[in-house]
């Protein structure tokens, strides 16, 4: 059809395409569903090749936000039964991320409760990344705090972190509808002073929460328009004893849909399948890996994902394979602005010397709703005093080889386990 041979020739060239364009996407029907699949992987193909890029969640606080985000099992007022706890300790989150790394995880996302950090806690998480850094050579870490006052992402730089993660989740028309105790300009200013800093900035979206196709294409063209290097995409859970516990819009079709329109309009960026995936996509996943570059293995903030070796199994069977410690995730003309940035430390367009996945050494190891939300965090694997405690996952081996699947992956699925609470997914 005209439409997607138009779209596949635009992101090849790395050209935006019109809103229209995109809007037709979403409304294309299921007879088209597999052309739209397939337009949208030769775009991926051209910039990401086969690879996929594993990317692992650690919750270093949970619950307690004062924050009213109406998706969010963390939000304040919420009566959904989550797990609640202050931060972890350095260590605690090392053993954490180290879970992900043997299942060949290349980024760890540090993910914190909060409208957003005080500067005692961004030396907290500093501490963290160090302790992280020091235990996986070469591991990307990106955190995930909320909004940051002036001097906090620079802070986080200097501390080794590699990019910062801040969902816009909605077009800016309906944003109010969603959280009234913070505005969508807020949250483009932090994506604005992750970038000036020299962080990847990470931003995407959360879909499913009742809103239209053109608040869609509103969010994912502002999106673009940030230059975010990673979008994650994430669909909404629809988390008990939250405003949105009744919204449930999504079909697996028009989740492929939503993330081709993704694609097509960021061909060039980490596209990353996040949130929701096993409760709204179920056994179309692996289609979606031909759109998608990235996703998350294993669990999310306060939900259960897939099996981390499910997810692999899942890589492989789809034809495609794990990114590898060696590789560099986004393309050399994306990349290659942060070779010559000043800031060290990022690893996209706008960061440092640093890239991403080019560092040597063992595997280096992630939004649903950044900020917070169903997929912004860690599973929730460790416990306060408020919670029933969850024995501490064993240390486990460096990755082998880059590209090389563990057989030997941990149990990912942290959440629920060891405690008398039940997955909320």
């Amino acid at each position: 059809m005209d439409l997607l041979n138009t779209l596949v020739d635009k992101g090849l060239r790395r050209e935006l395409p019109t809103r229209e364009e995109a809007l037709a996407v979403l409304a294309t029907s299921d007879d088209e569903l597999l052309d739209v699949v397939a337009a949208a992987g030769k775009v991926r193909r051209q910039w990401f090749g086969r690879r996929v890029k594993l990317n692992y969640l650690v919750n270093l606080k949970s619950g307690l936000c004062p924050e009213d985000c109406s998706y969010c099992s963390q939000r304040l007022g919420s009566k959904a039964e989550i797990l609640k706890y202050t931060w972890l300790k350095p260590e605690e989150a090392s053993q954490a991320a180290a879970a992900g790394v043997a299942g060949g995880a290349k980024r760890v996302c540090l993910v914190a409760s909060g409208r957003g950090p005080t500067d005692r806690d961004v030396e907290r998480v500093g501490r963290t990344i160090e302790a992280i850094k020091e235990q996986n050579e070469g591991i990307e870490v990106c955190a995930c705090l909320g909004l940051l006052s002036d001097g906090q992402a620079e802070k986080l730089r200097d501390a080794g972190a590699d990019a910062y993660n801040h969902n816009l989740n909605t077009s800016e028309a309906t944003y109010g509808q969603i959280t009234k105790t913070h505005t969508y300009a807020d949250r483009v200013d932090t994506v604005e002073k992750a970038h000036a800093a020299g962080l990847s900035a990470c931003s995407g979206l959360i879909a499913g929460m009742g809103e239209t196709d053109e608040d869609l294409v509103d969010v994912v063209f502002s999106l673009r328009e940030l230059d975010a290097d990673s979008v994650p995409v994430n669909f909404l859970i629809p988390f008990e004893g939250t405003p949105l516990a009744k919204e449930w819009n999504l079909t697996p079709q028009r989740c492929l849909r939503i993330l081709a329109m993704a694609r097509f309009v960021c061909p060039d960026v980490e596209v990353r399948l996040a949130g929701g995936r096993e409760v709204h996509l179920r056994s179309l996943q692996p289609l979606a890996l031909n759109i998608v570059n990235s996703i998350f293995l294993g669990d999310y903030l306060t939900s259960e994902g897939q099996a981390g070796q499910a997810d692999l199994d899942m890589i492989a069977d789809a034809g495609f394979e794990v990114e590898g410690a060696g590789t560099t995730t986004l393309p050399a003309h994306r990349s290659d602005v942060a070779d010559t940035a000043p800031a060290a430390g990022g690893c996209g367009s706008k960061g440092g010397a640093s890239l991403c996945g080019s560092a040597a050494g063992p595997a280096p190891a992630g939004d649903g709703a950044a900020g917070c939300g169903s997929a912004c965090g860690g599973c929730s694997g460790h416990a306060h005093a408020e919670a029933t405690p969850v024995p501490a996952q064993p240390a486990q081996p460096a990755q082998a080889e880059p590209g090389a699947l563990r057989s030997d992956l941990v149990a990912v699925r942290r959440r629920g386990a060891g405690t008398d609470i039940a997955p909320n997914a």
